[in-house]
């Protein structure tokens, strides 16, 4: 337990190091300026499409950037001579990225609360962000494995945002509703999140969908955090030149 909360402080100060924690402000001041010209009073709709977007993307791509930084620095080769074990760095670095979006979240609630109009469950919305962040963070470590250059990792994630991602937003505001695409959507895990992502607003939705969208994520996540375990060790041993 020590470790981990060495391991978690160590890796939000690397964050601030890699500016990587700037870049994540800069993302929630865009995403403010992008509230505050809507010329929309009521952000209830708009402002979950912001967070979705942050928790699945964003997760993705910060945490590998993190470890492309961590490739240049070498850290894998003190690690393997560490007494930290595996699941610590691993727990560690989704803990730290989550830290992040939830900096994000709170950002953009403050201020559509202070000069918007937003309803929305805070309580449940912040349970939510860490579950699709904790998820989406797994992802971005497995892709991170198997990419050798920053530019891999970015093709890789934006690849990832035209197939799975975009669909879901152009369905979530209208402009693609056609039946069969729209059924398909729930074999995907950003599906899932965008349901979360709704049931914290005024808007309806159905219960079973949010019990398969949370089965999804915790189950998916729970087998994400398996394989990302598993072969932990050969990515480790590759990197550092073992």
């Amino acid at each position: 337990m020590n470790n981990l909360r060495s391991l978690y402080v160590f890796e939000l100060i690397r964050m601030k190091k890699y500016n990587i924690l700037g870049a994540s402000l800069l993302t929630s001041f865009i995403f403010i300026a992008v509230l505050h010209f809507s010329g929309v009073e009521d952000i209830s709709l708009i402002f979950p499409l912001l967070i979705f977007l942050d928790v699945t993307v964003m997760s993705m791509l910060l945490i590998g950037v993190t470890m492309f930084f961590e490739k240049q620095e070498g850290t894998l080769k003190t690690m393997l001579v560490s007494p930290i074990g595996k699941s610590e760095y691993i727990i560690s670095k989704v803990l730290s990225n989550v830290t992040i979006n939830l900096l994000t979240l709170y950002t953009l609630y403050g201020y559509s609360v202070l000069f918007k109009e937003l309803e929305v469950n805070i309580l449940l919305l912040t349970l939510y962000v860490i579950l699709i962040a904790s998820f989406h963070s797994l992802i971005g470590i497995y892709i991170t494995y198997y990419k050798k250059t920053f530019t891999d990792l970015l093709v890789a994630i934006m690849t990832y945002s035209l197939a799975l991602t975009i669909p879901v937003v152009l369905v979530y505001v209208g402009i693609l509703n056609i039946g069969l695409i729209e059924k398909m959507m729930y074999l995907i895990p950003t599906q899932a999140s965008m349901l979360l992502m709704i049931s914290v607003t005024p808007q309806s939705f159905e219960v079973w969908e949010l019990i398969i969208s949370l089965s999804y994520l915790i189950i998916g996540g729970g087998l994400l955090y398996y394989i990302v375990f598993r072969k932990f060790d050969d990515f480790a041993v590759r990197e550092s030149g073992v």
